[in-house]
This record gives structure tokens, sequence and C-alpha cells, in this order.
């Protein structure tokens, strides 16, 4: 049996279960499926060894990871989204808290269309705080593959957002 049906097996049994951890852990059941979603599009790319005794510990623990994901980038966002509503409540206060929710959306569907190794890493970049060292270190790659990714994110997004608002980031 290879891989991938080891994980569509996986899915079809496990799916509901999996949604139902992540939706209690965030709150949202369309997003929790989303993010099951993710999990599983991350296991078939995946180039690693899978079995069907190992797979559900790699299925929760990358779940996990998503939610984690996932919770960082909201906090980031509502602790922006806070300050921008304590500084008063006017017009242009709302018009920032639909830039910040539109900015974040954007880069998001930015980062979607990049290679999930440079999605991966610029991640790990930008909502974990890691360092190029640390990031290769995790990931298992070359200092150099990382720098070099996480430039290649950087440039797709900075284009994106430019093109997207006419701006000079």
């Amino acid at each position: 049996m290879n891989n991938h049906q080891i994980i569509a097996d996986y899915y079809a049994g496990h799916r509901e279960e999996i949604v139902g951890f992540i939706a209690q852990r965030i709150g949202d059941g369309d997003t929790a499926q989303d993010l099951v979603q993710d999990v599983f599009l991350r296991l078939l790319r995946s180039d690693k060894l899978i079995s069907p005794i190992t797979l559900p510990a790699l299925v929760f623990t990358m779940a996990r990871n998503v939610v984690t994901d996932y919770l960082r980038r909201r906090r980031v966002f509502e602790e922006y989204e806070h300050y921008i509503i304590g500084t008063g409540t006017d017009r242009e206060t709302m018009d920032s808290i639909i830039s910040a929710r539109e900015l974040m959306e954007r880069m998001e569907r930015t980062l979607a269309r990049l290679l999930p190794e440079c999605r991966e890493v610029y991640r790990l970049h930008i909502y974990d705080g890691m360092g190029v060292g640390q990031i290769a270190k995790e990931t298992c790659q070359s200092y150099r593959a990382v720098e070099y990714r996480i430039g290649q994110a950087r440039q797709a997004v900075r284009q994106s957002l430019s093109r997207d608002w006419q701006i000079a980031l």
C-alpha cells in the first residue's frame, strides 16, 4: 500500500475526528475544515515514509501545529484590532480595521500561491519569529536554501501587495 492510499484511508475514517479536534481549539467549525484540508494536503505532498501505525500521531502533531499557526496569526490581528479600537472608533479607525483584515486576507492568498517550501519557511520566519539558522535546522534544509526561500516569499508578498494596492513596501 502506498503513502497516498494510507493517507486517503485514514482521511476517510478519521476526518470528522480531526475536524472536531481543531474546531474545539479554535472555536470555528468552518475554519477547522479548511485547516484539516491543509493538514492532509501537506501529508500528500510529503515525501516522508508513512505507515498506518505512525500516521495518527503525525496527523495530530500536524493538526496541533496548524492550530498554533492559525492562533498566532489571529492573535496578531486581534492585537492590532484592539489597539485601533482603543484609540477611538471614528470612521478612519474603522477603515484601518477593515484595511488590516484585507491586508491579512491578501497576504494569506499570496502565501497560498507560493511553493509549499517557500510558504513553510516564510511562516516559520514571520509568524513564529524563527531565524534562518533555526529554520534550517528544524526543516533539515541548508542555511542558503532557507535564506533563498524566505527571500522568494518576501518578494512575492511585496509584489502582490504593491500590485493590489499600488503601494511601495
